[in-house]
């Protein structure tokens, strides 16, 4: 047992103190994001919004998040990733306190937009802020402690704003909320203040920087990715549902298998990650990998005589977040280099934003007419597609790197 703690404490091993600290700035504000999964309800049952119009709210939640992405993107290579991460924070935490006393629905509509546009503002900063942070050895690993800050954050927040509901109200949600973005800013000024920290990894300058939206390697990298992200997410809409509509599992016994897949990430993610970059694998083929585990983990649920296929598809599904994610990331911040990292950075956030937006609304679409094998199906091939796109992206960065190697042998035989 002591070897196996050993072991797993060294996977973290190398990385900056500066990454650490970014990593419990992001799991306070992580932490404090209680109200996301008590909105639905909370519009619904405690301002009275008919769940009809909580659906285009939850759109304009969607936009804003795909919009905040792009403002934060742009705004990261104007004023840097510091101040952006201050600005998202403050503002997103002033908002927070404000929204909860608008209670008509154009009001909502308009108040969660700007709420979510100033939340995922942050969202790339916070990943050229990480690249920064880390020698180019250790950014794959300090990607990994950023998600496992993440999931601890929103695995916590959720139970702690439940009790809040029942002892204070939904007020106390917001409240939270608020406070914990704030403090969160002040942390931020404290231990990451630019004049005191210095930087790992600096941006490199580029001369004429490639726009991401022209570089057709990373536009095919960002299909798959947002595809890939579109069949994940049904994980936290269409599955609970299955589960009770199929099998009859009490919601307890629901958050319990649900709780699954955060366990697996904060015990094993850091390791399973150590290892594959030990691995003569690069960083699209394990993205590749783990969008196919994703694949498995719904086809499996066609199978509907055995209630096991419920551990066996959230383990899968599991190691297809654990697998495709981090390398997924750890590619974008590597092209990132040829352009303007903000940018970059932004439409790998947005892709994200775009698959939030239409993924559960799809999902819930096609299994209310079709039924759920139909949706395991659909999704199934979304990571089909998804790994072709996937594939097509790879080819091109061959044939980028054969064209460079014989760029060179040329100059050299010169």
């Amino acid at each position: 047992m002591k070897l196996i703690l050993r072991n797993y404490i060294k996977t973290f091993e190398g990385l900056s103190k500066e990454v650490w600290w970014l990593s419990l700035i992001t799991f306070v504000n992580r932490f404090g994001a209680m109200v996301i999964p008590f909105l639905s309800i909370y519009l619904n049952e405690s301002i009275g919004i008919t769940l009809g119009d909580v659906g285009w709210i939850m759109s304009a939640y969607g936009l804003g998040s795909v919009v905040g992405s792009y403002i934060g993107g742009k705004l990261t290579d104007l004023i840097g990733y510091y101040k952006v991460i201050l600005l998202s924070l403050f503002f997103t935490g002033i908002n927070f306190l404000w929204v909860m006393h608008v209670a008509d629905f154009w009001g909502l509509c308009f108040s969660f937009f700007i709420l979510i546009t100033l939340a995922d503002m942050g969202r790339p900063a916070f990943f050229v802020a990480l690249s920064a942070y880390s020698k180019p050895e250790n950014k794959t690993r300090s990607l990994t402690l950023l998600r496992l800050a993440i999931n601890l954050g929103m695995g916590a927040g959720p139970m702690i704003g439940g009790l809040l509901i029942g002892t204070v109200g939904y007020h106390a949600l917001f409240y939270a909320d608020g406070f914990t973005c704030l403090l969160a800013g002040l942390l931020m000024m404290y231990v990451l203040n630019p004049k005191t920290v210095k930087e790992v990894d600096k941006e490199v300058i580029v001369e004429n920087p490639v726009a991401p939206e022209k570089d057709i390697t990373y536009v095919y990298f960002l299909i798959g990715l947002m595809l890939f992200a579109m069949a994940f997410l049904p994980l936290f809409t269409v599955v609970p549902v299955y589960y009770r509509s199929v099998y009859e599992i009490s919601e307890p016994n629901i958050g319990l298998l649900m709780g699954i897949n955060p366990i697996m990430i904060v015990l094993l993610e850091m390791p399973l990650v150590a290892w594959l970059l030990k691995k003569k694998y690069d960083n699209i083929q394990l993205t590749i990998i783990g969008i196919a585990f994703t694949g498995l983990s719904y086809i499996v649920l066609v199978w509907e005589a055995w209630i096991g296929v419920l551990f066996i598809s959230i383990v899968l599904m599991t190691f297809g977040e654990m697998i495709g994610f981090p390398f997924s990331n750890k590619f974008a911040l590597d092209r990132s280099k040829i352009g303007k990292q903000g940018a970059f950075m932004g439409l790998y956030s947005m892709a994200f934003a775009i698959a939030n937006i239409f993924s559960h609304n799809a999902g819930m679409q096609i299994t209310a007419k079709y039924g759920f094998k139909v949706v395991w199906l659909f999704i199934f091939g979304l990571t089909v597609i998804a790994c072709f796109f996937m594939y097509l992206s790879r080819r091109k960065v061959m044939e980028e790197t054969t064209t460079k190697q014989l760029s060179l042998k040329s100059n050299l035989d010169k």
